[in-house]
């Protein structure tokens, strides 16, 4: 058997690099949320919407907003200062961080 034949120091550095290194396989991807698609512009629909509906929640918050009319947090706060400045809702408890209002009883 022939003798094998010694590859150069700049051969073996060249095969070295060739090479690409392998990533580990991963078996999921996480946890994937689908991204929301809120209001962020009061359209008339969307005004006459506000208005009817929040006069009929018996709890109204930012977060009742949000989920229930598809708009976005800071619109919510908005909405909920006109709201409360036409009377069609009453604060309940009023904090610096959340506020919680209801409906006005006719």
């Amino acid at each position: 058997m022939a003798p094998k034949v010694q590859a150069t120091k700049a051969q073996k550095a060249a095969a070295a690099m060739a090479g690409g290194k392998a990533r580990k396989k991963k078996w999921n991807s996480g946890k994937s949320r689908e991204k929301a698609q809120h209001h962020v512009v009061v359209d008339q629909a969307l005004y006459d919407r506000l208005y009817k509906d929040t006069a009929t929640f018996k709890l109204v918050t930012v977060s009742v907003l949000v989920d229930r009319l598809k708009v976005n947090g800071s619109l919510a706060r908005r909405a909920l200062r006109a709201l409360e400045a036409d009377g069609v809702i009453k604060p309940v408890i009023t904090h610096s961080k959340q506020k919680t209002y209801t409906r006005v009883e006719a």
